[in-house]
């Protein structure tokens, strides 16, 4: 690959990287935190793809058929393969895939796998309290309930299928961006949802002294027994 296609795909990946950056696209791929830096990142990439360009096109010379000392003539080109290098940043400019869902859940076990014991503060007062999925986990398997006894909690998460078989809430939580992303899994009892996996849900209900074991790696799911939930449109922010 020559100079000239280099520096067209590095443009078309600062492009990509910018064009998702700018939106919520970025989301799904990195916490919310490190949107300056991928601002950052693009624009470095465009600036130097713009000024490899130039340089290119500048330094080429005026009559292509012009031979050096030795008699031959000398290009930059390189294996034409190298231009494949375009497709995923194509891809990225064009198709935004979607967050990591239910088919992650599947294959990963839930990130309650450790032994903490950990007393945790009351709930501030008022029902439904809104709490996310792995602060509702941290109470139910750490604090075995303590907190979450006799209150109404509120839950928001999407469809998965459970060990058993039947639904479960979930949602994958980022250390930095999708590559480490690992679930929390809420089991769900009583007018559990029957949606397709991938379902967005708000769910309140009561928690319940009952856990399972994640098949995947022997981790605690904590249970919900719900008492109404409606679907919901998934958020711009998919991961905890």
């Amino acid at each position: 690959m020559n100079r000239q296609a280099q520096a067209v795909v590095m443009l078309l990946f600062g492009g990509a990287i910018l064009r998702a950056s700018w939106t919520d696209v970025y989301l799904r791929y990195v916490k919310h935190g490190l949107r300056p830096f991928l601002i950052a990142a693009g624009l470095l990439l465009v600036a130097a793809a713009v000024m490899a360009l130039r340089d290119e096109l500048r330094d080429r010379p005026a009559d292509p058929s012009e031979r050096d000392d030795d008699g031959h003539r000398h290009g930059h080109s390189g294996p034409k393969l190298g231009w494949l290098l375009v497709l995923p940043a194509l891809g990225l400019l064009m198709i935004a895939p979607p967050a990591l869902g239910a088919d992650t859940v599947a294959r990963t076990g839930s990130m309650l796998n450790g032994t903490k014991e950990i007393a945790y503060s009351p709930l501030p007062p008022g029902d439904p309290a809104k709490l996310t999925l792995l602060e509702f986990g941290y109470r139910a398997v750490y604090d075995s309930g303590r907190t979450l006894r006799d209150r109404q909690i509120q839950l928001t998460g999407f469809i998965a299928t459970g060990p058993d078989g039947q639904p479960m809430l979930a949602r994958i939580i980022l250390a930095c961006c999708a590559a480490d992303g690992v679930p929390i899994k809420i089991g769900l009892r009583g007018d559990v949802p029957r949606l397709p996996p991938d379902t967005w849900v708000q769910v309140q209900g009561r928690w319940v002294a009952h856990t399972a074991k994640d098949p995947v790696n022997e981790s605690d799911i904590p249970y919900l027994e719900v008492d109404t939930w409606q679907r919901i449109r998934p958020p711009a922010e998919q991961y905890e």
